[in-house]
């Protein structure tokens, strides 16, 4: 483990719920693991355990994907891309190691060799981001090579590089006048803002990827062929058995929110278990946004809280549609 990112100031930015972000932001990606994959059967061994489609892949993309298990529970949610001449993909660091362990459990007869990247990540962020990127010269494709490995373009104005340390050196020596530090935390909010999921040790194999919106991330593809766990992606959606979807929501909470941690709805004048946290970013302001999977059929006034808490949470609107998805 490289203690690269204790060597600069990357620290927790003061933020509340109405604060405008930095418009330029360089952010420690120290709680995020990239695994390389390499060898003759790669792709097509990769094709058969996730839910994307990677044979297709361009170049210049990058795709999020599920690794499910026989029965179809997610057991990661991965963004993969094309990175030095192999297939690389990152995910939590907290659940990397055991993910990895499932994923080449079926490998031991493939020309195939998986290994944890030391490359240093870092996030690029803010209104000023695509055209700090743009100044470097490395082109203008969502993924694109650098000097010692990939910039992956996640959203608009939103990177994720992975490089040696001489060169994430040089680009914090660059930035260093008109860039904002920022530690993993930042990161995060903006994947909660995107409506991204991610799983830790509380949540994995408790979901189907259409339980975490993965349909409409444009990370199953259904007309691929066969891979672990694709009877039960597919009666989800051609029999409409999933009943679950992941939602953003915004509260108060005077507690610090976990995976895993249980989210309430009102039954009348009752309260029952309605629904499981994914992630959850607290405010400075006692505001907090987070991510739950919950009923996909509850109507837009139903009321929710944190489990053994008082103040009512709001659902907000999703970046992208659920619908047809």
């Amino acid at each position: 483990m490289t203690n690269w990112y204790q060597t600069h100031d990357f620290s927790r930015l003061p933020l509340f719920s109405n604060s405008i972000l930095p418009a330029l932001s360089v952010i420690a990606l120290d709680n995020t693991t990239l695994i390389t994959v390499k060898g003759d059967d790669a792709i097509s061994y990769l094709q058969g355990q996730l839910t994307c489609d990677l044979v297709s892949l361009n170049r210049h993309f990058s795709t999020l994907a599920a690794h499910c298990d026989a029965k179809g529970k997610v057991w990661s949610v991965l963004r993969l891309f094309h990175h030095l001449e192999c297939i690389a993909y990152t995910q939590p660091t907290a659940i990397a190691e055991k993910q990895l362990i499932e994923l080449k459990k079926y490998a031991i007869f493939s020309k195939i060799n998986f290994e944890i990247s030391t490359l240093i990540l870092l996030g690029i962020a803010g209104a000023k981001a695509d055209d700090t990127m743009l100044s470097r010269d490395i082109g203008n494709n969502n993924v694109c090579a650098t000097q010692t490995g990939t910039a992956v373009r996640i959203e608009p104005n939103r990177w994720l590089l992975a490089m040696e340390t001489f060169e994430a050196d040089s680009l914090l020596n660059e930035l260093t006048e008109r860039a904002t530090l920022s530690d993993s935390s930042l990161w995060n909010l903006l994947e909660l803002r995107a409506a991204i999921p991610s799983l830790t040790y509380d949540t994995t194999n408790k979901f189907i990827p259409q339980s975490l919106n993965l349909q409409a991330l444009n990370a199953i593809n259904f007309k691929k062929g066969c891979y672990i766990g694709q009877e039960t992606v597919a009666r989800a959606k051609y029999r409409g058995v999933n009943n679950r979807a992941t939602y953003l929501m915004q509260g108060y909470t005077d507690t610090l929110l976990e995976a895993g941690d249980v989210m309430e709805r009102r039954v009348g004048k009752s309260w029952r278990p309605g629904g499981i946290i994914l992630s959850g970013y607290p405010f400075d302001d006692g505001q907090a946004l987070a991510l739950v999977v919950i009923s996909n059929n509850l109507g837009d006034d139903t009321e929710f809280r944190l489990a053994n808490t008082t103040a009512i949470w709001q659902k907000l609107p999703l970046p992208y549609s659920l619908e047809d998805a």
